[in-house]
Formats: C-alpha cells, structure tokens, sequence
C-alpha cells in the first residue's frame, strides 16, 4: 500500500468573502493537499459561526492558541484590503506560532484583472507595507486614455513600463513607449504585444535632451497624452554627476514638455518625486525645477500640463530591495545608513496609478501627491525583508548602520512651506499649487542648461540651481544635520 501524504492544515485570516472563496476553493480541490480547519477574524459577531462549513475559532491576537487547538500548519490571509500594519500584525504571529504564512492578492491586482482572488502567494514585502487600497477612479482615466495616442518616456524603467501596462488596460488607440536603452525598450516592447495583440504598440529609441529627435516623434505620432518618466533618479549618483543630473532631469523635460506643446498634445504629466521638496541634493533640486518648467509651459500656454510627487517606489530597479535581497544572497550585512532614516513608500503599481489619476483630475499648473499614510524606518523594512527571507535579524543577517551619504535627510517631505495641500475628486489624491514662479523662470534654466553643457565647476552649478530653487540647501543633508558622521554599527534588530 503506496503511504499518503496528510493533508496540511491551515488558518483562514478574514471570515469575508475573500476567505470563504478560499475555503470554498480547499474543499472543491482536495487534490492540492490544504485544508481549512478554522477562520481568525476581529468581527465579534462572526465568533462561533461557520463559513463555508470552517468555524470561525475567535480574533488575530489568538492565533498561536487557534493554531495550537486545530494542529494547524500554515495561514492563509485572505484580507485583500487590509492595511499594512494587519499584515505585519498577523505575519509576525504566524511566525512566532511556527506557521507558514501566505495571502491573497491587494485590492489592487484584483481589480485590475491580472489575478483572481484565490491566487493564494507567499506573503511579500509590498503587503507587508500597503496602506488601506487606493481604488482608482476608473471612469475618469478611461475618458482620458480611451481611443487616444499615449506616449510614455522612459518606457523601460519600472514605473514607465507599469504605466504602459495600466494605460494599456485603458483602450488606447496607439502605445507609444520610448526610452534610450536597448535592452529595455525590447522588453517591454515584447511584453505589450504579447499581452495585448490588438494594440498598436509603437517603440522608439531615443535620448530626451535631443531636441530634434524628441519633436520629430511627438510631430510623427501626434499623441493627446505624454507621460514623462525618464529621468536620473539615484541621488549619490548625481551628486557626483551634476551636469548630467542637470541636462537630463532640466534640459530633458523641457524638450520633451515644450515638443508635447507644439505637437498639440492636450496633457502631459511629470513624473517627479517627493525629493524636490526642500531638497537637499542634486537629484531632488533638478526635479524641483522640472517642476517649474512645466508648471511655467502650463501658465504660460493655458495648456493641461501637471506634476506628480511620491516617494520612494518599492522593487524598482536600483531602489532598496533589491539591493537588500542581493546583500541576503551574500549572506549579509544589510547596509543601512542610519537607524532614524525613513521614507514614504509605493508599490510600483500604486505609483503608475497615481500618475494616471492625477492625470485625469489636472487642470494646469499644479502638483498632485498621494496620499501615503506615514513613512516607514528602513530599518524595520530591512528587518521585514530578512525575516521574509526565512532569516532572523541579528543570528542570521547583521544590519549594519553605515552613516548617511551625500544629500540625503532623515525625512523627506510631500510639500514645502508655500504649498497648500487641497482635496481633490479622489479621497487620497492631495493637489499643492505653488506661490509665483521665479523671477526671469526661462532665462535662469536657460542659463543652468548653458552651464551644465559647457561642463562647469559642479559648485558653480549647485549655485545656479539654488538662485532657481531657493529652498534647496546642499549642506542640510542628513549628513551634516544629524551630527553622527559616518560611523558603523551593528544591531540585533
């Protein structure tokens, strides 16, 4: 007789209609071998009642003792609203109870349609950090996407190419994905036409400060929306690299922004980051006055041209978690620079929506930011990530404090002082609009642009973006605020 293997067991976290699919699931399957021996849900009314033929046990904070009672082996959180900090609740708990934890996808996915409630996953860092979903308003981004011509600059990046995708779900008449890698541009490329034949995927090769260029494809396609994602994003890099975060970041949204004009288009978006608001590095200050360009070009012209502010983007490519995992594969240390460092996160898919919302909810001339709850410590999402890992912080993988590099602040801010964050049609979509442009605006970027391109003293060049952005303050980084040098420790996080 050939032995069997017992089915495993496992806790159903949320008693809704996303864990009695998932029950209901376990009992027409068997063949997976899972299942559900009892649910854990905070709703007192759902104690002792039975959900798809599975009890419900009592609340979270008694999961060891539920789990101990129905000799349970792994926990299915099928909460996909829940906010992050249920999440991290109900993942520590099964940790300490030994269980192997799972979830369901966020609100988000779901609706998206790119997966079904019951596509039960390992739990990963983004559902350990998501806040209450931000449901996007639907309506409004179709109007604004259906049947037109979108272009999208710096297709291959993370959030560029999320954004074609998103806009892709949108109907359009033509995709127009552009980017100066190679590489990148073939691969997403090869994504939209595979996973949407019927669209007419354009993909151009093509530097955003080539002016010539960049007028000739915006002539050629002629497309209502333009999205401008390309950018230099990594701060110590540009701080080393002035004149390149200048010419690219400046120089290369006003080309893109000023050929949108010409060619007619009726919005255009930056994508900017919350590093501009009273920046302290090069990267943040080069963003602030894109901002200013395109907030000029909209005053200027009556033209439908907005930016959009958020934080740092979870799992894009150079951000913190992949450096992370790739220092857990080295088996350690998580090079963190300073114990109090935190920063405002997204998901890569939160981000392209907010994009795309704020798009459909500009008139001209503002900054739209989300909505994004508190920031987070890098340390505790560093700890999150090895414990992810299987790992324990401190036995395991050491975090080690290494001191705060060039240009960088503890926090970062979503508006500075002569902002007013106003509602907006979205509940969590926030709108800033600026006090008067900067005297001479033009003249002053014409004459940075001038300096980056003759190759100046990159002092000479942080000058010349202070006289633009007053509030910027190079030796206000973190660095030199903080008063601990760059000295290194360990923790037992």
């Amino acid at each position: 007789m050939i032995p069997t293997t017992p089915p495993r067991r496992a806790l159903i976290a949320g008693a809704g209609a996303a864990g009695a699919m998932i029950a209901r699931e376990l009992r027409a399957t068997p063949g997976i071998g899972l299942t559900a021996v009892a649910f854990i849900d905070d709703d007192i009314a759902k104690h002792g009642t039975v959900v798809e033929g599975v009890p419900v046990a009592g609340p979270i904070a008694d999961l060891a003792a539920i789990q101990r009672s129905h000799a349970a082996d792994e926990l299915i959180i099928a909460m996909p609203s829940a906010p992050g900090t249920v999440v991290r609740q109900l993942h520590r708990l099964a940790q300490e109870a030994g269980l192997a934890t799972f979830t369901v996808p966020t609100l988000f996915e779901i609706l998206s349609g790119r997966v079904k409630v019951s596509a039960i996953r390992p739990v990963q860092i983004d559902d350990l950090l998501r806040r209450a979903p931000v449901t996007p308003d639907q309506g409004r981004v179709g109007v604004l996407l259906w049947d037109k011509t979108v272009l999208v600059t710096g297709a291959g990046g993370s959030i560029g190419a999320e954004l074609c995708r998103q806009a892709a779900m949108m109907g359009p008449r033509r995709l127009v994905a552009v980017d100066h890698g190679e590489n990148a541009i073939f691969e997403i490329d090869a994504e939209l036409r595979a996973r949407w034949p019927g669209l007419d995927v354009v993909s151009q090769i093509a530097d955003i400060r080539d002016a010539s260029r960049i007028t000739r494809i915006l002539a050629e396609q002629r497309p209502e929306v333009v999205i401008h994602a390309a950018a230099h994003k990594h701060v110590p890099l540009m701080e080393r690299n002035v004149a390149e975060a200048v010419e690219n970041n400046v120089l290369g949204t006003r080309v893109v922004a000023e050929a949108a004009a010409a060619s007619g288009v009726e919005c255009f978006v930056l994508v900017s980051s919350d590093k501009a608001v009273r920046p302290t590095n090069v990267m943040g200050a080069t963003k602030r006055v894109a901002e200013l360009v395109v907030q000029e070009l909209a005053g200027r012209l009556n033209r439908r041209f907005i930016s959009v502010r958020f934080g740092n983007v979870l799992a894009s490519s150079g951000s913190v978690i992949p450096v992370f995992l790739k220092q857990i594969e080295s088996g350690g240390p998580l090079k963190v620079t300073h114990p109090e460092m935190r920063r405002y996160f997204m998901t890569i898919a939160e981000s392209a929506q907010l994009v795309l919302q704020a798009a459909a909810l500009g008139a001209g001339g503002e900054v739209f930011v989300l909505d994004m709850g508190e920031p987070v410590r890098i340390v505790d999402l560093a700890t999150d990530l090895i414990r992810l890992s299987g790992l324990e912080p401190g036995r395991d993988i050491e975090i080690e404090f290494t001191g705060v590099r060039p240009g960088e602040k503890l926090y970062e801010e979503l508006f500075f002082g002569l902002e007013q964050a106003e509602p907006t049609g979205h509940a969590k979509v926030l709108r800033a609009r600026h006090a008067d442009l900067p005297a001479d605006l033009r003249g002053a970027v014409d004459r940075l642009i001038a300096q980056a391109g003759r190759e100046a003293d990159e002092d000479n060049l942080r000058r010349a973006l202070q006289e633009l952005v007053p509030d910027y303050h190079p030796e206000q980084s973190a660095h030199n605020i903080s008063g601990l040098g760059r000295s290194v420790r360990s923790t037992k996080a």
